[in-house]
């Protein structure tokens, strides 16, 4: 009978919860079941139970992320409900509710559905009988990325630590205003970065490469240098007091030749950023070329941070002419800048245009006795030929780059030492390493 009248009792919240579904439909059917017994009358005599296959089952044969869940529903339930039967009270002009890291314990997929849901659940605000009603804000704190890409970007509050005694909060929406003279610029950064990239807002570093090859490599490269570290320093009897790379929080983004976009995100929210872009040389024609015979770039990014430099400015600056600081919206050199744009430079006597052609350059001798394994490769006999120089190799033997990138990967050896980083990866990496 108390079964029967706690399915009524409880009918508004259980639904509730059944909006928030699962994994399929009707995983979050839950029922408040009397285990009322005449040993137990006033402890212990009500349980929750959920559905399972026309089976009710206890809460605790549930994972601990649909618990929390429906714990959360439950406690906001409760809270709402005391807003209500506070007769005598008048509801306040503000009221707010914290929800602090609602996706602990919980999958990715149930973070989806969770800020999906919760902005509906709490919208109904609070609505007396005696016709009294009040607005309910709430304030939802988080480190999960997954729930932030499903949140209104103009919602969205970014806390930054300062110093030991200080955060910064920031709105995002303000970025709109640095976006003003552009807002295309402003939709796309908005919907990429909530739809495809949201991890950026809690690294302490970021990484901005172009394409897939570097998405693949890239954790791998970090792997090395930090091995490749390790070595040098136990090999010369000295110790490295930085971090290695792979035990730091760095987020790494693909955007493709958008770099340039999204520099007034990055410093909007303050974190050092190594971009790593292409030399991308091209001739009296426009078209590219090798940049031994190249007279031009065509790259936007590299046009934009060195503000329109020549190619053979781009050739001969050195790592602290491409570190950045921002003053008043402009991005000028200085070596203590957190901002740092890499590209290819010259290397054993050859400069290249791209990773491909850069990593040819320096692992030939790995590539060439492996070149009929290799998958990504075509024109294979075009490597015994040493008229045949790298950016010649990368132009005509990569068949896809991808597949290039997982190839190196399928045939490096245990600690990735039969092959070697491109000079200008390793140089952006030193510098992001260091505080």
């Amino acid at each position: 009978m108390l079964s029967d009248i706690y399915s009524n009792l409880f009918k508004n919240v259980i639904e509730k919860v059944k909006t928030f579904g699962g994994i399929k439909k009707d995983d979050s059917i839950i029922e408040i079941v009397s285990t009322l017994q005449h040993r137990e009358l006033l402890e212990g005599n009500t349980t929750v139970m959920y559905n399972h296959n026309e089976s009710s089952l206890p809460e605790h044969y549930n994972g601990l992320g649909y618990m929390n869940l429906i714990s959360m529903i439950f406690e906001i339930e409760i809270l709402i409900q005391d807003f209500k039967n506070s007769k005598d009270e008048k509801p306040s002009d503000i009221n707010l509710l914290f929800i602090e890291e609602p996706e602990a314990h919980t999958h990715p997929q149930m973070q989806y559905v969770f800020i999906k849901n919760i902005k509906e659940l709490l919208k109904q605000g609070i609505k007396r009988d005696d016709g009294q009603s009040g607005e309910l804000q709430s304030i939802i704190s988080t480190h999960s990325s997954h729930i932030v890409s499903e949140s209104n970007f103009d919602d969205i509050k970014y806390l930054k630590k300062n110093d030991n005694n200080s955060v910064i909060a920031k709105n995002l929406k303000e970025l709109k205003e640095e976006y003003k003279t552009n807002t295309k610029q402003y939709e796309f950064l908005k919907q990429y970065l909530t739809i495809n990239r949201a991890e950026i807002f809690f690294a302490d570093k970021a990484i901005l490469i172009e394409g897939d090859t570097e998405r693949i490599l890239f954790p791998t490269l970090m792997k090395k240098y930090d091995i490749d570290e390790e070595k040098k320093h136990k090999n010369l009897g000295t110790v490295d007091d930085s971090l290695p790379l792979l035990s730091q929080n760095i987020s790494i983004i693909e955007v493709g030749a958008y770099s340039q976009i999204f520099e007034k995100f990055v410093e909007f929210i303050g974190i050092k950023t190594l971009i790593i872009t292409d030399l991308d040389t091209v001739g009296l024609d426009d078209k590219k070329c090798e940049p031994s015979i190249g007279v031009n770039y065509s790259n936007d990014a590299l046009n934009f941070f060195f503000k329109n430099p020549t190619l053979l400015d781009l050739k001969v600056f050195t790592i602290q002419n491409k570190t950045f600081s921002n003053t008043n919206g402009l991005w000028n050199v200085d070596t203590n800048g957190k901002l740092c744009v890499v590209y290819q430079i010259l290397e054993n006597g050859f400069i290249s245009r791209s990773f491909e052609d850069s990593f040819i350059h320096l692992n030939r001798e790995f590539i060439t006795p492996l070149k009929d394994e290799f998958k990504g490769l075509q024109n294979r006999t075009n490597f015994d030929d040493t008229a045949n120089n790298a950016y010649q190799l990368a132009e005509h033997c990569i068949k896809k780059k991808t597949h290039f990138a997982l190839d190196i990967l399928y045939h490096s050896n245990e600690d990735f030492s039969n092959w070697q980083i491109p000079g200008y990866i390793k140089e952006g990496l030193l510098w992001l390493k260091q505080d």
